[in-house]
């Protein structure tokens, strides 16, 4: 989609990222990131787990 593969298209991208949030925002906005991605994860995983379920019973019910 970008290209993203030469180094100084990373550079660029890093050097933007920490334009826009500050180095001093960076470390905590990165924390909320991997926090939220967590939370993220399990729910999906319940999801997934829930679905599960839910499909062994229909398939036992009928």
């Amino acid at each position: 989609m970008f290209g993203l593969r030469e180094p100084s298209h990373w550079l660029l991208l890093i050097l933007v990222v920490i334009l826009l949030f500050g180095a001093k925002r960076l470390p905590d906005s990165a924390r909320a990131l991997g926090r939220s991605l967590r939370i993220f994860k399990s729910e999906v995983k319940e999801l997934n787990k829930d679905e599960k379920k839910s499909d062994e019973e229909g398939k036992s019910g009928s």
